[in-house]
Parts: C-alpha cells; structure tokens; sequence
C-alpha cells in the first residue's frame, strides 16, 4: 500500500512534466482560397486560454513558423501559424519570395481577409478565450501584424521581428488598439535607422503604446538559426545572433504576459 500510495503521489508530482504541446495541420479559407495551417496548444490544460498568431517570414509557411508556435504552446498559449500565400505555398529562392510577399503586400484587403480568416479559426477553437489574442511575426510577417494593427484589428499586442517598419498607410490617431513591440538588428540592411526614427514617430503621432528594441551588431532575419546559411546560399545579409533572439524571446513573454493577463 505505501508504495502504490508512493507511486500515485509521484505520478501527480511529476504530471505537468509529462504534459507535452500538440500540434494539428489546419486547412481554412479566405475568399475561396485555401489556407493551410499549423494550430499548437497544451494538450492537458484545462479552460480557455489566450491565444497568439504567428505570421510567416518571406519563405512562406516553413517549420520555423511551426516551431515558433509550439514555443508559445509550451507556455500555455494556443498559438497558430498561419498561411497569408495560399496552399501553404513555401519560396526555395529570394525572387520567389519576394514575389509571394509583394503579391500579399500590395492587396491589402486580401491581406486582411486572410489574417482575419486566422484569427476566426482562433476565435472559433472551444480551447481559446476570443477576447485575448495577439499576433507576432518575422521578416515579412512582422510587417503583416504591424499593418494588421495600424488597421485597428481587435488585438491586444502585436510584436514585429526584423520586420519592416515602413508604411503608406500610417496609422491615426486612435485606431490602434494594441499595444506594439518591434525588434530590429543595428546593422539590419533592410531597415536602417532612418526607418526605424520614422516608425517610432508614426507610432507617437498615434498615440500607441509601443516599444522598439534596437539590437547592436545586429542584421537581418536574427532570430532564424537558418539565417546563416540562407546569407551565405544566396549572398544576402543575414545573420543568427543568438542573444538578440534570446532576448526578444524573453521580452515577448514579458509583453504576451503583460496585455493577455
């Protein structure tokens, strides 16, 4: 009897260790397109949960997407990597990118169609509070969530990684009702300081909540262990750096913390 009652007690103990994150591909829609996602949650935990959107770098939807949605899962978050190309369309080369990311970011009610699409199939999962949704993105979809939030969607935070931070489509006076983070690298060829001073007035003409975070010694695309390899493949300027990535982790929690409390 002492050591089954001995046993029960270390299989409660040990419980939350053996809880793991799943993860489901998705298909949902948007103006007759088919959208192909990846939805990642705490299979055991109990109630709804506050959910967060994760939006693709230019590659498309890839594993990255993928595995930075199971690291929000893992903290408690019902998190969805999303599809803004279609048909979970992935880019093998620069030009491919560019192209599916320019097709996205100069359609804008497509773009918004699509995300909000993402955000229903959050709204509509039984595991999520509705009320309590942010989105974050890199590369080409720190872009997306920014412009999600300059058009006044229904979010309590977005955070932008090594996104661009220009617009022709400033935000005004009152429309943004999240609260705003952006993370940039120094050297970030793509975003160079002259950006990032015009983003941060945009966003005090506005009067959003908001923070940028500017990394020294820095380029693009920090956060992606790939980014190496994808600089050296196609002569891009590209690189890992691990603290910066360590830190924005760290100060997304905070901020996810924070406005989903």
């Amino acid at each position: 009897m002492k050591k089954l009652l001995f046993s029960l007690a270390l299989l409660c103990l040990t419980a939350p260790a053996l809880a793991a994150v799943e993860g489901e591909e998705i298909t949902y829609s948007a103006n007759g397109t088919t959208l192909k996602g990846w939805l990642a949650y705490e299979g055991h935990a109990m109630g709804k949960r506050p959910a967060v959107l994760v939006v693709h770098e230019w590659w498309g939807h890839n594993a990255y997407a993928r595995k930075r949605a199971n690291m929000l899962a893992k903290l408690g978050y019902v998190a969805l990597a999303v599809d803004m190309y279609g048909d979970g369309k992935q880019a093998q080369h620069p030009d491919d990118a560019g192209k599916f990311a320019t097709e996205v970011s100069q359609n804008k009610p497509m773009a918004k169609a699509r995300f909000e699409a993402a955000m229903k199939v959050l709204r509509d999962d039984p595991r999520v509070d509705g009320g309590k949704l942010a989105a974050i993105g890199y590369c080409f979809g720190g872009s997306v969530v920014l412009n999600m939030a300059r058009a006044g969607e229904d979010l309590k935070g977005v955070a932008s990684f090594h996104g661009g931070l220009a617009t022709d489509a400033p935000a005004h006076k009152g429309a943004v009702k999240a609260q705003v983070r952006s993370f940039t690298g120094a050297d970030d060829k793509m975003i160079p300081a002259a950006q990032v001073a015009a983003f941060e007035q945009e966003m005090k003409n506005a009067g959003v909540n908001y923070r940028t975070v500017v990394y020294p010694g820095t380029l693009h695309s920090f956060t992606n262990p790939d980014a190496d390899e994808y600089g050296r493949k196609f002569n891009l300027p590209l690189a890992y750096n691990a603290r910066a990535d360590k830190d924005s982790w760290l100060q997304l929690q905070d901020f996810l913390a924070e406005v989903l409390q």
